[in-house]
């Protein structure tokens, strides 16, 4: 009898073990099947941006919506349903209502509400009603974790820029170049202490190049060091570039490197040398 019992408690315990393990191997599987992927892509020139992706849930469409620099204007909406493996693709018409130069915003949502798992957005640049050179990707599919959006620009993008001054001048010259001509560039000039002494914008020509001219000194110089010059277009590292000036008393300092070292040394040798050769005396002779 008691046999018996212990083997139908142990039934029990190791079908309940079976249960527990089953649905630990289900919770993760579920846990890992999670989110969804958008990637945008599109030609220097073109007027069509191709959307693609992939989603773990099939059961419901995913909608597209696009919208303007500006955010004020909604220029396209498109909505797709996902096939067997969750994959959608969709494609967009640069059109008449894409009147506005900047980041155009793409955004893929699954459902009514908006979950981070199921609602991703991707940036497209458009110039003139021309799309630039893009491919745009976000996903949190390995994980369900949100993943920010990394870059959309090509490997070569970004800016430059490059301060130019006489020494003893209080004009700093700033000359830069930028691979993105349809948004402004703002150029701030950091005092030591960290207090910002000018601001400019300046918006670059047809060929990306770009000039300014910042006139120091006044009572926002009076900091005598190094002033830092940062050019800033997008909010991507790549289109914030930086130079160091050194001001003391409101104008350019001159620098005393190693090229003027070696300049000093061969001109000190080069004198001694000719006063060697005419036989030159510092004292005169009687």
């Amino acid at each position: 009898m008691n046999f018996k019992r212990s083997t139908t408690s142990m039934a029990i315990a190791l079908m309940a073990l079976s249960l527990i393990s089953v649905t630990s191997i289900q919770q993760d599987v579920f846990a890992q099947s999670l989110g969804m992927s958008i990637t945008a892509t599109a030609d220097k020139g073109s007027d069509t941006i191709v959307v693609s992706g992939k989603t773990i849930s099939q059961i419901t469409d995913v909608t597209l919506t696009v919208t303007s620099p500006s955010g004020n204007n909604l220029v396209s909406v498109d909505q797709i349903s996902p096939d067997a493996d969750g994959n959608f693709v969709s494609e967009f018409k640069i059109g008449p209502t894409w009147t506005e130069n900047g980041f155009y915003k793409i955004t893929a949502m699954q459902g009514m509400q908006q979950n981070s798992l199921y609602t991703l957005k991707v940036l497209v640049e458009i110039t003139n009603g021309m799309a630039e050179k893009t491919s745009a990707t976000q996903s949190n599919l390995e994980t369900g974790i949100f993943v920010p959006n990394e870059t959309n620009i090509a490997e070569d993008a970004g800016i430059e820029i490059y301060a130019e001054a006489v020494i003893g001048s209080d004009r700093i010259e700033i000359t830069g170049w930028t691979d993105r001509v349809s948004q402004d560039i703002t150029l701030t000039v950091t005092a030591p202490n960290g207090n910002i002494v000018s601001v400019d914008q300046v918006t670059p020509m047809l060929d990306g190049q770009f000039t300014s001219v910042i006139i120091t000194g006044g009572p926002l110089w009076i900091q005598d060091g190094e002033y830092t010059v940062t050019a800033q277009q997008f909010e991507d590292p790549k289109y914030t570039a930086s130079e160091i000036v050194d001001i003391e008393d409101g104008v350019v300092v001159p620098e005393f490197g190693a090229i003027a070292m070696m300049v000093l040394a061969v001109a000190i040798i080069s004198i001694v040398a000719i006063s060697a050769r005419s036989r030159l005396s510092i004292m005169p002779r009687y």
